[in-house]
């Protein structure tokens, strides 16, 4: 295959079906060096023209916590009690600063992403 930058959609999807057939190649191969050459091209076409929006405050910190395996009550000592963890959940009550400096060191989440704003749900 003639290596050349990805331009359309053609040539994405020409890409992704090009690194489909050697992405289990052996390391070292010319086939695993074309692999991660397509890799590359292809990483840069997406998050130029199919980019992944971040999920918004709320929707980061439970998904943080479905990955971590934790509960509402997990974060009490970062939020406050129980009703407020789940006034914050709901999206009844915002975030505040404090609890985004302690939410972000618990949960390791960008506090930039933690202070984005978002709609309550009132």
């Amino acid at each position: 295959m003639e290596i050349r930058p990805i331009k359309t959609e053609e040539d994405y999807k020409e890409s992704l079906s090009k690194l489909e057939s050697v992405f289990d190649a052996r390391i070292g191969t010319k086939d695993s060096d074309l692999a991660d050459i397509l890799g590359v091209l292809i990483d840069e076409y997406e998050k130029k023209h199919h980019p992944i929006e971040a999920p918004d405050p709320i929707a980061a910190i439970k998904i943080r916590m479905e990955e971590m395996k934790l509960k509402q009550v997990d974060l009490i000592p970062e939020i406050g009690g129980k009703s407020r963890v789940s006034e914050i959940l709901n999206k009844k009550k915002r975030l505040t600063v404090e609890m985004i400096r302690n939410l972000a060191k618990k949960l390791s989440l960008s506090p930039t992403l933690l202070i984005q704003d978002y709609k309550l749900s009132i």
